[in-house]
């Protein structure tokens, strides 16, 4: 298995990803295609005490790097020889098996669904992260790369990440909840609304084990195993768990350090206050999967440092060996409605309940 991997993006390019995509050929096993500027990239691995490319290591040359102040939207095109569109090329003519970028959100997402391609029949890609919940974790779709979305989005997200948490995850028939403002069907937007039917047709159906509308403190604390959701509900659950992961971890060690009585109980406490650190770090998941893409690309976050791109590899690994992408494949045309109609029939039989 060979990982091609941005050694441009990022905020700590190129030393993280770098190291990171290096770290993880030697851990791993995995065959590593490092992307951009070659003569920087040996610079990288001679200031890390590294004379020559390590056995499965490969430089690919890219002399441009797409910047976060680039338009997302067309940074990969205006810039053909950046190592975002040279990787996402490299991935397309099956010269390896995924991509790993910790670059803009923005133009990988642009560049993968015009590059790589959707798989035939998806209407939109979905940034797909495992959040820590009660359960071990659980799937989160879409977390920001769609902020509006049509029922029919939702219903292929369901649908997606409950492959995404079999193959994955390795959760037998994955409960699947509607992240919403309430349980009941009447409950959210007419978005929520629209959708909550479509769901529970597909879930008496068979192909999903759709449980019903989740709150969010449900959610965290494990109700389900797959989280629905439009983009931008996503993406504010994501970082309002990220900022309170990051609270609780600050207050804590407040609390530990006040006096020597408390520093004596951290000493106590210590491996479950690492363990509970190591839970709430983005740098352990390493990335997110772009699902419904027809090739794995995993997107890691901007402030990676070389340990999480050697997580974001491991992902990657694991997500090329899943199968996810074959199953999606296969069952995409009891994914695929007739958007309008279904969701004007959705809102005929909630709007008296909206009422």
């Amino acid at each position: 298995m060979k990982i091609i991997v941005d050694a441009m993006g990022g905020d700590n390019a190129p030393q993280a990803p770098v190291m990171g995509a290096v770290e993880a050929n030697r851990e791993y096993g995995v065959g590593v295609i490092l992307v951009g500027r070659g003569e920087t990239i040996l610079k990288v691995l001679e200031d890390n005490g590294i004379k020559e490319l390590p056995a499965g290591v490969e430089i690919a040359h890219a002399s441009e790097v797409v910047e976060m102040c680039d338009n997302p939207a067309t940074a990969f095109r205006e810039k053909k020889d950046s190592s975002l569109t040279v990787g996402l090329n490299l991935l397309k003519s099956g010269e390896g098996d995924a991509f790993v970028s910790a670059g803009s959100t923005g133009a990988l997402l642009s560049g993968a669904t015009l590059v790589v391609k959707r798989i035939r029949g998806i209407r939109r890609a979905a940034l797909a992260p495992v959040v820590p919940t009660g359960n071990g974790g659980a799937v989160l779709i879409d977390c920001g790369a769609n902020a509006e979305c049509p029922p029919e989005y939702l219903l292929q997200f369901a649908y997606m990440g409950s492959y995404y948490a079999e193959h994955v995850l390795g959760r037998p028939e994955p409960r699947v909840g509607l992240l919403n403002i309430g349980v009941e069907p009447s409950k959210g937007t007419s978005l929520q609304t629209a959708v909550y039917p479509m769901l529970v047709e597909a879930g008496k159906a068979g192909r999903i084990n759709f449980v019903g509308n989740v709150e969010a403190r449900e959610a965290v604390e494990g109700a389900v195993d797959v989280i629905v959701c439009d983009g931008y509900s996503g993406n504010i659950f994501l970082k309002t768990m990220e900022g309170t992961g990051l609270y609780l971890v600050r207050e804590l060690k407040g609390v530990f350090t006040k006096n020597l009585l408390t520093k004596l109980a951290a000493v106590l406490v210590s491996g479950g206050l690492k363990q509970m650190k190591k839970l709430l770090s983005s740098s352990e998941v390493g990335g997110t999967a772009l699902v419904g893409i027809s090739k794995p690309v995993i997107k890691a976050h901007g402030s990676s440092d070389a340990y999480a791109i050697k997580n974001a590899v491991r992902q990657a690994k694991q997500y090329v060996s899943s199968g996810i992408i074959e199953s999606i494949t296969e069952n995409v045309d009891v994914m695929r409605l007739d958007p309008p109609l279904k969701a004007k029939e959705a809102a005929k039989e909630t709007a008296p309940e909206q009422a």
